[in-house]
């Protein structure tokens, strides 16, 4: 048996976003999705979820990139120094460098995890799950506190960051020059992989087999979708995507995705894709299924 869970990220980031998010859902095949707790748009987001009750919302807990919900005297190793408002330090790769040298205080994350959560949980919502923008929680220093966090706030399932072996034949990665310093980037991650899953149940949290589409973020289109739907194992897989609409308010942001997120929308929308997905013996799933579970 397939099942697929379709998990938009960034719900809250930017008013584009979330109205992206809520057509993926209503009119294509997302299921799921995480939100920014400190999130521009994060007021709209609550008000936008609770009318589609269908739609599983979790937290997108966020450690780089952004303002903390906490104050910056709690989060000494997480926010720079160098500026009057709290802010965390940006860039993936050095926030990486800090984590393995265990120079994050694990209180820290487990606190502004905690605080994430909480705050979504007051507005009325409940999380379903818990994932981690640019997927930081696939470092054992994340991890950890975060398990504990989203416990302590009653969520019992999480994102599995690691793929498949192979989330691509070679054909379509051969094809694809612009996608093999990614590749190679997730399989050096993969060392991790083993302690995820042995994490994860042990302190009892349900979890897909695996993600798709981290690869491919940033470069979905139709090609790409379909070759992946082909390609999933068995079991219960998380596609990770990114829908959204390139405004101005988009653009003032910091992120790389940007004319990306219209793609994975027109993607994620078309009739084709849920066609695709049935005719591969692909049931869709979401987090609220995977939850009840455990």
């Amino acid at each position: 048996m397939r099942r697929l869970i379709v998990n938009a990220d960034d719900f809250g980031f930017t008013s584009g976003v979330n109205r992206a998010i809520i057509e993926a859902h209503t009119r294509g095949v997302v299921t799921s999705s995480t939100l920014m707790s400190n999130g521009r748009a994060f007021e709209e987001a609550v008000q936008l979820a609770r009318t589609v009750p269908n739609l599983s919302v979790g937290c997108h807990v966020v450690l780089i990139d952004g303002v903390p919900v906490l104050g910056s005297g709690h989060l000494r190793t997480l926010t720079a120094t160098d500026s009057n408002v709290p802010r965390f330090r940006d860039g993936l790769k050095s926030f990486a460098v800090r984590a393995l040298a265990g120079r994050l205080d694990a209180g820290e994350i487990e606190a502004e995890a905690s605080a994430q959560i909480r705050k979504i949980q007051a507005a009325g919502i409940t999380v379903s799950h818990i994932d981690t923008h640019k997927h930081t929680h696939l470092f054992p220093q994340v991890l950890q506190p975060l398990l504990r966090a989203a416990r302590s706030c009653g969520v019992h399932a999480i994102r599995n960051p690691f793929g498949p072996r192979r989330p691509l034949r070679s054909s379509h990665l051969l094809a694809r020059p612009s996608l093999w310093v990614r590749y190679a980037e997730v399989w050096v991650l993969r060392r991790f992989a083993g302690r995820f899953i042995e994490a994860a149940k042990r302190e009892g949290f349900a979890a897909p087999d695996g993600t798709l589409g981290v690869v491919v973020t940033g470069t979905l289109d139709e090609k790409l979708f379909r070759a992946m739907a082909e390609n999933i194992p068995e079991g219960t897989w998380e596609f990770v995507c990114h829908p959204g609409y390139s405004d101005d308010d988009l653009r003032s942001m910091n992120t790389r995705l940007r004319e990306s997120r219209e793609t994975e929308l027109r993607v994620l929308t078309m009739p084709e894709a849920r066609k695709l997905l049935s005719r591969e013996g692909i049931a869709l799933a979401s987090y609220h299924d995977l939850a009840s579970q455990t």
